[in-house]
């Protein structure tokens, strides 16, 4: 036994040198990434290491492109999968290497900024976004001192007039504002990849990301606009108007920048936070514009510059084909639970394989609602407590949760829904295990988090046996119909004497009711689906569940396309333009290259997905021989019970937890400030007013042992 410990350890050890290693090199990857960019427009990278670089690996395979690919592809993709593989060992250690470096960043994590444009901004998000703005203004000043001083030298000529200086240096400018949007460009993509290995090796999420993104985009397409108005005010000076309708063969050709820049404005013009709300339709149908943009960005550049950008648009292109794979499958709906509250749980089957931790989140499309719309919805189960289960609650507000409540509330039996997944994503440790209490905020259907939470306590509780945080839940509700959403809390199979070993406390607030009343609904529908043959639990994503996987895919898939564009060039382009690129189409150039990409990435990508379904025939057969309950109705919700007899349901441990408060908002400066207790996290869910509320209280400095953990569910 003394050795099988000791070998264990040795292995351990062995494991954190390799992470920290794996951790060390992608840093350095990284720096020299970024050191590139902060050279790039000074005149020692333009008049020394440009011209090196160029001749040393320039060759007859890949010309120019080869170069871009080298010093701006390859670093990221490399550390993509470098990060892969730093995951899978993190995944086998069970995460415990992270709690020292959490706790040492602990004083930067809280938030510095609150109710702001931002929202809540913690102390390290704050340092980055500053230190983004500075790498910015340097790109983009020292291009501007480098051209002044050579167009104050010498004014450059077109068809052998001299330009006034102004129009010099307009055009100057509006040249370095479109390679300032190409550096906001190089960003933009990479907190939108659901799958990728980049977020989580700095402790990110996408979906907590989703914001950066929308910053970059604001910036991006700013910059952009500013590049178009330059240029439009330069041809209409210089009488150069015809410019706007020329599609050179090569070099840069203006129609496609044209074609970018509308589709860009009509995307952004539907993203911001009041249109986006309230039609979220039409900012999801435009938003599908960013291909036409991409496409017609690299038909203007050539596909030898767009190199500078491809790493986020690679690997957003095999995240989103991996999601394309997962997503023509209709999935196994076992169940839907129908409250009071005019909210759903909806309970689907999935592979035993596929784990997720709390937090997680999955995109769900309702063919019968509507054909196009994904929409994003937190995971309400635990993959361990509930091993072929996830769930989901959604809660009827906008006109897509409206209909779907309707088609499974409708006097007519429902026995059969079809319904896709993508998913699930999210964090890939359990942060919320390395405090000693957990103090949960949450208003109205913003508890669902939460749910997973507790569910997840329960399993590390009962069945590992291992000490958990004691728990606050503060929640607050509208009506008593509403408190209905705590019987959630437990999984439809669990049992409530599972919480013995919880140190859980439930503090609910009714805001708009002054008492209980008898004429309250509170009995909860429950709706069983017959499965049918092409049913198929939801099974793991390539990534999450597969980090060696994806970086298989990444890897071989561009090793492909590096093969391939090789050839091509070496054997078609170059004896034709002899790595001039003033003969060869740059149009044409560009198709070829993007025709590669999606041809390695779709092969890579569906052989690996193809490989690990062998498994799933099993799986497949044992869901659709499970006979569906027929629809029941319970007689009514543990917690709201017209005549206060709460102690009367059998599950009285959950019950007995929980006090109800009527007529007033949670007194949460009072709670929190009050709470005893060393090493607290703080979690706040629910409208923008409670977390900024929370948040603040956090960081006001009145409480140095509440650690506020931002959550955002903002997709």
């Amino acid at each position: 036994m003394d050795e099988a410990v000791r070998g264990f350890l040795r292995q351990t050890g062995s494991t954190r040198m390799i992470l920290k290693a794996t951790q060390l090199l992608s840093a350095i990857v990284f720096a020299g990434w970024l050191m590139i960019w902060i050279v790039r427009p000074t005149t020692t990278y333009r008049k020394e290491w440009s011209p090196q670089l160029l001749s040393e690996t320039d060759s007859t395979y890949y010309g120019w492109q080869g170069t871009n690919i080298l010093i701006y592809a390859f670093p990221i993709l490399f550390i993509s999968v470098l990060g892969c593989v730093y995951l899978h060992l993190v995944k086998r250690t069970d995460n415990c290497q992270s709690g020292s470096l959490t706790h040492r960043l602990a004083a930067w994590r809280r938030p510095v900024v609150v109710n702001w444009p931002l929202g809540i901004v913690s102390g390290i998000e704050l340092t980055f976004c500053v230190m983004f703005l500075v790498l910015l203004i340097w790109f983009y000043t020292m291009y501007l001192v480098v051209n002044f001083t050579k167009s104050h030298q010498s004014h450059s000529e077109d068809t052998g007039e001299k330009l006034k200086l102004w129009q010099t240096r307009l055009d100057g400018a509006g040249i370095r504002l479109a390679l300032l949007g190409d550096l906001c460009c190089a960003f933009l993509f990479f907190p939108v990849i659901r799958g990728s290995s980049l977020l989580p090796l700095v402790g990110l999420t996408s979906e907590s990301s989703i914001r950066y993104h929308v910053w970059l985009g604001h910036i991006t397409l700013a910059v952009f606009s500013a590049h178009s108005v330059c240029y439009l005010v330069y041809w209409a000076s210089t009488n150069k108007i015809d410019e706007m309708v020329k599609w050179d063969n090569t070099g840069i050709a203006n129609v496609p920048g044209e074609i970018a820049i509308l589709a860009g404005l009509l995307m952004w013009a539907t993203t911001f936070p009041r249109i986006r709300r309230k039609m979220f339709e039409l900012f999801f149908y435009t938003h599908q514009l960013y291909i036409a943009f991409l496409f017609f960005y690299m038909l203007h550049v050539g596909v030898s510059h767009i190199c500078v950008i491809l790493p986020g648009v690679y690997l957003f292109m095999v995240d989103r084909y991996l999601r394309f794979l997962q997503s023509r499958a209709k999935v196994r709906l076992v169940s839907a639970r129908l409250l009071p509250s005019e909210s759903i749980e909806l309970n689907f089957a999935k592979s035993p394989g596929l784990a997720f931790e709390p937090l997680s989140v999955v995109f769900i499309n309702v063919p019968g609602v509507s054909s196009l719309q994904w929409h994003p919805f937190t995971v309400s189960s635990s993959s361990n407590l509930e091993p072929e289960r996830l769930s989901v609650i959604i809660k009827k507000e906008g006109s897509w949760t409206q209909k779907l409540y309707g088609t499974l509330s409708s006097p007519v039996p429902q026995d059969r829904l079809d319904v896709s997944v993508e998913g699930p994503y999210g964090p890939v440790s359990k942060n919320f295990l390395r405090y000693d209490s957990l103090i949960l905020v949450s208003g109205g259907s913003g508890i669902t988090p939460f749910i997973s939470i507790i569910r997840e306590l329960i399993h590390q509780r009962t069945t590992l046996n291992r000490p958990t945080p004691a728990v606050l839940l503060i929640c607050a509700f509208k009506t008593s119909a509403d408190l209905t959403m705590l019987d959630l809390l437990l999984p439809e199979s669990g049992n409530i004497s599972d919480l013995s070993g919880l140190e859980l406390r439930i503090e609910a607030f009714v805001t708009r009711e002054k008492s209980s009343t008898d004429d309250a609904p509170n009995n909860i529908r429950t709706i069983w689906f017959k499965p049918f043959p092409s049913d198929v639990p939801i099974a793991p994503v390539l990534g999450p569940n597969g980090w060696l996987w994806l970086a298989a895919i990444v890897s071989s898939s561009f090793v492909a396309f590096l093969l391939l564009i090789g050839i091509l060039q070496r054997y078609y382009i170059y004896p034709i333009d002899h790595n001039t690129n003033k003969v060869f189409s740059y149009s044409s150039r560009s198709v070829l290259n993007l025709l590669f990409i999606c041809i390695c990435i779709m092969a890579a990508a569906s052989a690996a997905v193809l490989w690990n379904k062998r498994d799933n025939p099993k799986q497949e057969k044992q869901i659709q021989n499970v006979d569906a309950p027929t629809p029941t109705t319970s007689p009514g919700s543990r917690f709201y019970n017209a005549d206060r007899e709460l102690e009367s349901v059998p599950q009285d441990s959950l019950v007995k937890a929980t006090m109800v408060h009527f007529n007033g908002r949670p007194p949460l400066k009072k709670m929190l400030l009050e709470f005893d207790g060393s090493n607290v996290g703080v979690m706040a869910s629910g409208p923008r007013g409670l977390r900024h509320e929370v948040a603040t209280i956090c960081s006001s400095g009145l409480a140095d042992n509440l650690h506020f953990e931002s959550i955002s569910f903002s997709w």
